[in-house]
């Protein structure tokens, strides 16, 4: 169970941001505020920063939609022939000095805005399935993963009860700890675990899952070399790799079936489901988040543009809160010039 234990609070990290719209998160009456207090006294805080996925790069791209995208939705995004992107590449930890090869999560984010003026804001990371299917298992997780100021250390017995009662916790953690890493964020595929249907322009619903698929081979690190690896080394391939061609990504969908978990992220729909592409995204240009596009930006997933709906999972509709919360303090740290970001130091710049 011990060998467990960091794996929990990378997750407990992560739960933070996962505050339910209302206000209240199960019998606590915790708000999104509360939740963001939590992040800020877990792992290493830096004013400024976003509250988890704290240590980033942001990227400038285009996308553009394949023609089966527009039978799918009636969204512009899927009929404009480019679009310029915004995104943003980041680790789990909310500790902006972190080494690269600390989590197994690496996260994609993605800014669309259409010549009719519409956004379409995208969230991924590299699981394949989220850890739990509600707020309120984040919240026991969030609370089995505290140290006990004895042994600063979380009680084994506490984090035994959450598994038992959310067994799907196991499941994430069985993959986080033997998940293969890949040694670039270009060879990455992110993942959207959450559903949302789109709508033709005939009024015909799909419900949906995407991905971005990499079209670079996927490379494993073995344990020693991700031991060895400089603690930027993700970022600093980025670079390098920038600076030769552009990166490149397809964007899958993948069709539910009837019965299949709608509303649960943590359930994987099966690999015989029917797939498309709908797009590809090319990345051509990484910069420091510190002064990059992408510093101000909230990448809520539920700003979408009209054909693309979110479902009706808990998890989706609690990220809004908790991110805007986030969002409005660091904007007003970076106000007040407490953004922390000294360039050049361990890749904090990014």
């Amino acid at each position: 169970m011990l060998l467990l234990l960091p794996i929990a609070l990378i997750l407990a990290v992560i739960a933070a941001l996962f505050a339910w719209v209302g206000g209240w998160f199960g019998n606590h009456q915790l708000t999104p505020q509360k939740m963001m207090d939590f992040a800020e006294t877990s792992g290493a805080q830096a004013q400024g920063f976003r509250r988890a996925h704290s240590k980033g790069v942001c990227f400038a791209g285009t996308f553009a939609p394949t023609p089966d995208a527009a039978k799918l939705s009636k969204a512009r995004a899927f009929s404009q022939p480019s679009i310029a992107v915004i995104g943003r590449f980041s680790a789990s930890s909310n500790n902006p000095y972190a080494p690269d090869g600390a989590s197994p999560v690496r996260g994609m984010a993605v800014q669309l805005k259409t010549d009719d003026g519409q956004e379409w804001r995208i969230a991924m990371n590299s699981f394949p399935f989220f850890a739990t299917a509600t707020p309120q298992a984040f919240q026991a997780m969030n609370e089995a993963g505290k140290p006990d100021p004895a042994t600063g250390k979380p009680d084994p017995e506490k984090m035994k009860a959450v598994l038992a009662a959310n067994p799907e916790i196991g499941a994430f953690l069985a993959w986080a700890k033997a998940a293969p890493r890949s040694d670039s964020l270009g060879s990455t595929r992110f993942n959207g675990v959450n559903a949302f249907r789109l709508t033709d322009a005939a009024g015909t619903d799909r419900m949906v899952r995407w991905s971005m698929r990499p079209r670079l081979p996927f490379a494993a690190m073995s344990p020693e070399q991700l031991k060895a690896a400089d603690p930027n080394f993700l970022m600093e391939d980025l670079d390098r790799r920038l600076a030769s061609r552009p990166l490149i990504w397809d964007m899958v969908v993948q069709f539910a079936a009837p019965g299949d978990p709608i509303t649960d992220p943590s359930k994987a729909w099966p690999d015989t489901r029917p797939e498309t592409t709908i797009g590809t995204l090319t990345v051509v240009h990484a910069e420091e988040q510190a002064s990059g596009p992408c510093r101000d930006l909230n990448f809520d997933p539920l700003i979408l543009p009209d054909g693309i709906v979110g479902s009706a999972d808990p998890i989706l509709h609690a990220r809004s809160a908790a991110y805007s919360v986030s969002f409005n303090r660091r904007e007003r740290e970076i106000s007040e010039g407490k953004f922390a970001h000294p360039i050049g130091q361990n890749g904090s710049a990014r």
